[in-house]
């Protein structure tokens, strides 16, 4: 999530056409939910997503770093809207090293009617993530019973995202995000936190906090 200044954030958003390739090359234990070659699983979602309670405003408290996001310094925020029973509308945003806001639009479309906790991400002019439809790159593998935070990630773990409702995040509550990434296949040293208004002000291994 970092980088020095300069680089397009739309630019940036491409590589995250990386992740879907992927997908769709592997995509079809990852679909299913079966083992892969050599016993690996791919990230499981929640049974059941409400996906009224998901909608709003989330903040973005730690996350594996990625090529799409390095622009972004602080204050990453992810919105979502329902548009129909299958499209949420996405906008992500965060302000940058120089202090300027960025800000992306696109749309998240369910792939799991069971769960409806996996979705395919795209946005438009992302080269690889400018479809609708596509493989699911976007799984909710973990949510409090309250909605207050989530864990996400796509099937192959090559991201991971915890999200919270409030900026700040309490000692016992990192120890319980700790413990819920390790569970569902991550290293939580690799995870990064992000500075929010009120929250964390600087960027440290999750493993630390």
């Amino acid at each position: 999530m970092r980088s020095p200044a300069g680089v397009g954030v739309r630019a940036l958003w491409r590589t995250v056409g990386v992740i879907a390739a992927f997908s769709a090359a592997l995509g079809s234990s990852a679909a299913t939910g079966s083992a892969a070659p050599g016993g690996w699983q791919p990230l499981a979602p929640i049974e059941t997503l409400d996906v009224q309670r998901y909608l709003g405003v989330w903040n973005q408290v730690a996350a594996l770093p990625q090529p799409y996001n390095l622009e972004c310094a602080r204050d990453t925020t992810a919105d979502y809207q329902l548009v129909d029973a299958s499209n949420i509308r996405v906008e992500n945003q965060c302000t940058t090293w120089t202090g300027a806001t960025n800000r992306i639009v696109g749309n998240a479309r369910v792939n799991d009617p069971v769960s409806r906790a996996q979705l395919h991400v795209s946005f438009p002019d992302v080269p690889l993530q400018n479809s609708l439809d596509g493989p699911t790159n976007y799984i909710v593998t973990f949510v409090a019973d309250d909605y207050s935070w989530a864990v996400v990630g796509d099937p192959f773990r090559l991201s991971g995202f915890v999200l919270s409702r409030s900026p700040a995040v309490d000692p016992a509550r990192w120890r319980a995000i700790r413990q819920i990434v390790a569970d569902r296949g991550y290293d939580p040293c690799l995870l990064l936190t992000s500075p929010t208004p009120g929250g964390a002000t600087d960027i440290r291994p999750l493993c630390t906090m």
